[in-house]
């Protein structure tokens, strides 16, 4: 078996953002034996610069690529024209949240919007240009070998053309707004929680529609990319549901998700399970690894998780990880491996040094331990690859401001040292 090893790096983090910059990217993944590219959602980010609650799950944020609008858009047309509408629309009332636009444009009144299509021309444009540069890189990085990881969050932003457009599937009340949001109860990132204030499904409905706003979405991104990631895989099994008025998530409960329904129809569309990573962190009861392993699906394992608690039923612990996990050292919401090294107290760096035989750890350790693991893909994020501290961090959970702001220079990458793939 030929173990595949990829890269973590949002396309944002590339020197600049355009197609050529990222066949320069495929151009080193190539040179040192990289075949996988995983990166963040390249869907719109909020005003805060998160990826992970975005105006739209299926357009393409205009601002990565661009290329010749010389393409065809028919197999988008699920989306396209609410997205059009949405954005247009949006921009014209100064970027107001779509319950505060006048009632005959945020209810979609046939006739408001007959007047509006008139004017959405520019914004397909914009989707056609992202297209072409998108599949440009695609088959670019196809070509030599390196596959392209997206990452689809589970949820959508309340301010969003989804809603706007499908509000029957999601959990509102009759003026438009959230009746609960989602998050994660106090966990390893925070104590209070993480509130993301995006907006939870109304189950039944998608039942009622077979699922074809997910089927649509899954099959949109696996013509982007080769293979997704589900974030928050948990939220098909159970979701995290806050009262909106709280600011922290202490006070949310489980609400119970629709679990093989939606698999079912997920996996049918796709067609093929290996094109899938489900993310499986954080409070897990066993009956979401049950979920997973039924449909054959990989999880994560990161090593950053892998030294605290009871070790023998710890299943980020090296020793532990099964085959079917995809092996991280560290995700975007973690910090850099250095930094984390760094913040680690003496009886989990014992447990590191007896794994690796040295009493001196550095991240190149930690990134031999993932390589050394029995599983069929490593992913290493890029700031570790250059042994980056902590100011090179991506995300911090629970904290509004400051993130999604690293890059690297070309320069850079020429200190990565060579890696035993094994």
């Amino acid at each position: 078996m030929r173990r595949k090893v990829g890269v973590l790096c949002h396309i944002t983090s590339l020197p600049s953002s355009n197609t050529e910059s990222g066949k320069q990217f495929v151009d080193f993944l190539e040179s040192v034996d990289i075949s996988a590219w995983q990166m963040l959602p390249i869907t719109p980010p909020d005003f805060n610069g998160s990826p992970y609650a975005s105006s739209s799950a299926f357009a393409g944020w205009d601002n990565l690529v661009g290329g010749c609008n010389d393409i065809s858009m028919e197999e988008e047309s699920y989306w396209l024209e609410d997205w059009a509408l949405f954005s247009t629309i949006r921009a014209a009332h100064e970027y107001r949240p779509w319950t505060e636009w006048p009632i005959e444009l945020r209810d979609r009144h046939p006739d408001a919007m007959v007047e509006w299509r008139e004017k959405i021309g520019p914004e397909i444009s914009n989707q056609m240009r992202f297209q072409s540069g998108w599949l440009e890189l695609r088959n670019y990085a196809n070509e030599r070998g390196v596959s392209l990881i997206g990452d689809i969050p589970i949820f959508v932003a309340h301010d969003s053309a989804d809603v706007w457009a499908h509000p029957h599937l999601f959990q509102l009340e009759q003026d438009g707004q959230p009746s609960y949001v989602a998050g994660v109860p106090p966990d390893y990132f925070s104590e209070d929680g993480q509130r993301w204030g995006t907006v939870l499904y109304r189950w039944d409905e998608h039942h009622a529609e077979d699922y074809k706003w997910w089927r649509e979405r899954m099959s949109r991104m696996l013509r982007l990319f080769d293979t997704v990631r589900i974030d928050h895989f948990r939220g098909f099994h159970s979701a995290w549901a806050i009262p909106v008025e709280d600011e922290n998530a202490r006070n949310g409960f489980w609400q119970e998700g629709p679990g093989d329904k939606i698999l079912k129809q997920i996996i049918d569309e796709v067609g093929d399970t290996s094109k899938i990573i489900a993310e499986d962190l954080g409070i897990i009861p066993s009956e979401v690894i049950e979920l997973r392993k039924r449909y054959q699906l990989d999880g994560m394992a990161v090593l950053q998780f892998g030294f605290d608690g009871n070790l023998s039923s710890n299943p980020h612990y090296p020793p532990n990880i099964k085959e079917d996990l995809v092996v991280y050292t560290g995700t975007h919401d973690n910090d850099t491996t250095k930094g984390w090294l760094n913040s680690l107290n003496e009886d989990s760096l014992s447990i590191i040094q007896e794994l690796v035989n040295s009493n001196n750890i550095v991240v190149n350790d930690i990134i031999q331990l993932a390589l050394n693991s029995n599983t069929e893909m490593v992913i290493i994020p890029l700031q570790d690859l250059l042994g980056l501290g902590s100011n090179a961090r991506m995300n911090t959970p629970g904290v509004a401001e400051g993130n999604w702001k690293w890059a690297f220079e070309w320069d850079d990458l020429a200190s990565i040292p060579s890696l035993d793939l094994g």
